[in-house]
């Protein structure tokens, strides 16, 4: 006997077969109605079961959570609904040229950055783990562009959203089931969608070489879904420019960023065809065998013609530095070469976060619950006591420094790293990920330390029941 689960799943299935079959009809009756037919194929179908299943769960959960979370679930639905019509498109129809392949793109570029430029302008967010968990895997959705193995870059995807899921299966384990759920809903997301590429588009997505023109099929979709004209005078147009542009002022972004994603994802699908556009790099163009060009900046082309300038000029914006208690988190962010940051009248229930500084060092007094340090270079921190974790994310040359206790300290995507530890930590617990470049300091008796690198490689076999992993010494 079908279980409630099963029955539920068919009725959806019932229920976008009649409305398939019905805008058939519609179709047919009416005179005045455009001539759309679409035709369903197999692989639009699995693509179907994902929509109606797990990502149906994923969006009823994110709209339950609420706030930022349920904001850019609804961003990555249109992600996913523009993936739906781009795998119909390449079922009925053939590859577009490498200039229309970027427009048919575009819908899915625009998507992701969309959902990657909501987390960047949301970093105060309670639900900030859950945004980036969304934000660093949602470029799964690109694997339209990968070949030969576009399952792997979802599994890739996936993982890489990993340490932000579990950062929220940590917090709400024991408060709230419904992120749990969420969380579980996400990750069956992208596994059902490496599942549906494996079983439909194994070494690629295959478009059907004896199909339709994939613009006139883009442009029949627009014309079937165009509302009709209003009765009254026209609505004023929409603001130009992009909606986000606002979201990272770190690098000032023209108006052709979209394009140039949706170009990217066109040239990935060239694989070793990418670089037959490339010049070739003659003897007069090098600088170790002409040193006169290396103070000129600019290099001659090999016809003689036009010099091209060997910089590219980028604008950066720089932020204003910030420092100050928000809510439950104190905010420490664009700090530049300060040397002597001091965060007093700290609470344990209080946050540290510490944000794209620079040659600085942040000294926390007392006992707070957690220190982390976001994007930043050469930056130390000294600090007392954290109930929790000290984190390191997609740093580079930082240092801490523990005086009382620290439990737990996680690095992810970072290198080098440099960790003092008092005798009242040697007990601490060191998680790595993605990282290389970092050492331990333990005291000795004599108020000296002793230092000792954290290995960065490993030898992996199988051993007739499962794997085992052993650290490989550096030669």
């Amino acid at each position: 006997m079908a279980s409630a689960e099963d029955l539920s799943h068919l009725v959806k299935r019932l229920e976008l077969v009649a409305s398939k079959l019905e805008s058939a009809v519609d179709t047919k009756v009416s005179p005045s109605a455009p001539e759309v037919e679409e035709v369903v194929t197999e692989s639009t179908m699995a693509f179907d079961d994902i929509l109606s299943g797990p990502f149906a769960l994923y969006l009823d959960l994110s709209r339950k959570i609420g706030g930022d979370v349920a904001t850019q679930a609804e961003m990555v639905n249109e992600g996913f609904q523009a993936q739906r019509d781009y795998v119909q498109m390449a079922s009925t129809c053939k590859a577009p040229s490498m200039e229309n392949m970027m427009e048919v793109l575009a819908p899915t570029s625009e998507a992701i950055q969309s959902v990657q430029g909501f987390r960047e302008q949301s970093r105060t967010s309670p639900y900030f783990n859950h945004l980036s968990a969304i934000s660093e895997s949602i470029p799964a959705l690109g694997w339209v562009t990968i070949t030969p193995a576009p399952g792997p870059y979802v599994k890739e995807m996936n993982d890489a959203g990993q340490f932000y899921t579990n950062r929220v299966l940590k917090e709400f384990k024991d408060k709230d089931k419904t992120h749990v759920e969420w969380v579980k809903a996400w990750i069956h997301v992208l596994s059902e969608l490496q599942a549906f590429i494996k079983k439909h588009h194994t070494t690629g997505l295959t478009w059907n070489t004896k199909g339709g023109d994939a613009m006139q099929s883009k442009s029949r979709c627009r014309s079937a879904q165009a509302p009709p004209p209003p009765s009254g005078p026209a609505p004023p147009p929409m603001p130009v420019g992009d909606l986000f542009a606002d979201v990272n002022k770190d690098v000032a972004v023209d108006d052709s960023a979209t394009k140039s994603r949706a170009q990217l994802f066109a040239q990935l699908n060239l694989g070793e065809d990418v670089t037959k556009g490339l010049k070739k790099v003659t003897a007069n163009m090098q600088t170790h065998k002409n040193p006169s060009l290396r103070s000129s900046n600019v290099v001659t082309s090999a016809s003689g013609g036009k010099s091209v300038n060997a910089h590219v000029s980028v604008t950066v914006t720089n932020k204003p530095p910030r420092m100050e208690l928000d809510g439950k988190k104190w905010m420490v962010e664009y700090q530049k070469n300060q040397a002597n940051l001091v965060i007093n009248d700290t609470e344990m229930r209080q946050n540290v976060y510490i944000y794209k500084c620079e040659g600085s060092t942040v000294q926390v007094k007392g006992k707070v619950n957690s220190v982390t340090l976001d994007s930043c270079k050469k930056t130390s921190v000294v600090f007392d006591s954290v109930v929790s974790a000290v984190e390191f994310i997609n740093c580079q040359s930082v240092q801490m420094q523990v005086l009382t206790k620290v439990p737990t300290i996680s690095i992810d995507k970072t290198d080098g790293c440099q960790i003092y530890l008092n005798s009242g930590s040697l007990d601490v617990s060191i998680v790595t990920a993605k990282s290389s470049e970092m050492n331990v300091l333990v005291p000795k008796a004599d108020g000296d330390y002793v230092e000792y690198p954290i290995p960065e490689q490993f030898r992996t076999t199988y051993n007739g029941k499962g794997l085992t992993t052993v650290i490989t010494e550096s030669a």
